[in-house]
This record gives structure tokens, C-alpha cells and sequence, in this order.
């Protein structure tokens, strides 16, 4: 049996908040081999999670907001925004299932910021995700003004 009580989900966001990428997942799941992925993963403002999607297999993907508040894009195949999603506290949306081959990316709107995510297995890091072409690859230079770029677009979401 595995407990997630609200002490280990605080550990888990002070770690996303102190690592580099801020971000930390916790894996409920024993292997990567395993048939369902599920985790909790912690996001702070100023994390990129490039866009991407899940082609080889194709994989949809499930969120739950569990605290926090994050954006949800989804995008065209050009790269333009096609859907934000506000998930979480004082938003309508809490959780998401995501279909197979959608581009889309996450942006924590606060910190404190955890969702539960599941998907089919096996974890394959080297075939897992297919990174869109058009967003900035994580630690380039610019990938602060692309980020910025999407606060702006989630930003006009969140105004009543």
C-alpha cells in the first residue's frame, strides 16, 4: 500500500521549488514497464515542460489538479494555440483526458502547483515523447520569452 498524505505532498513541491528544472514528480507506479503510469507531479512558476506529444505508441493522458492552479495548451500543428485550459483551484476544469497525438504543453499558474497524471505504459524515455519542432528545446535562450509568451495567453483566461 502506498499513502500520499499532504505532508509528503508538500515535501514533493518544497523539492520542485528547489530543483533547477522546478519541478519533481513522484511515481506511484513500481516500473516503467508498468501497463498504467500514475504519478503526482509538482510544478512552481518558471518550469518548462516543452510541447510535445505521445505518438510511439500513441498515448492519451489523464490530469487531475490536486492543488495549485496550471495552464493547459493545446496546440495546432504549426505551433499555434489552439485551446487553454485553466485546471485547478477557481477554475470550473479539474481534471483533463488529453487523446493520443495532441500537442500540448503545462505552465504552473502559482506555486504549490501538483496534478495526478496517468497513462498507458511502458515509460520509454528515448521514444515517450515526440517535442514539437517549433517550441524551444528546454535550457535554450529563448525559452524564457516562450514561456512568457504563454503566461500572457493564460493570463487573458483567467480575467473574470
Amino acid at each position: 500500500m502506498k499513502i500520499i498524505d499532504r505532508d509528503r505532498l508538500s515535501h514533493l513541491s518544497q523539492t520542485a521549488a528547489q530543483s533547477e528544472r522546478r519541478r519533481k514528480n513522484l511515481n506511484l507506479h513500481d516500473e516503467y514497464d508498468d501497463p498504467c503510469q500514475r504519478l503526482f507531479n509538482a510544478i512552481e512558476p518558471g518550469t518548462y515542460i516543452r510541447p510535445h506529444r505521445h505518438l510511439n505508441p500513441p498515448k492519451a493522458e489523464s490530469f487531475v489538479s490536486i492543488r495549485g492552479r496550471m495552464a493547459l495548451f493545446v496546440f495546432d500543428d504549426n505551433g499555434a494555440v489552439d485551446t487553454v485550459l485553466i485546471i485547478g483551484e477557481g477554475s470550473d476544469v479539474q481534471a483533463v483526458v488529453l487523446p493520443a497525438g495532441v500537442w500540448h504543453s503545462l505552465v504552473s499558474l502559482e506555486t504549490g502547483t501538483i496534478f495526478f497524471e496517468s497513462s498507458q505504459g511502458p515509460y520509454v524515455p528515448l521514444t515517450d515523447k515526440d517535442f514539437a519542432p517549433w517550441a524551444p528545446a528546454e535550457g535554450s535562450p529563448v525559452v524564457e520569452t516562450y514561456l512568457a509568451g504563454l503566461l500572457d495567453i493564460a493570463g487573458s483566461k483567467c480575467k473574470p
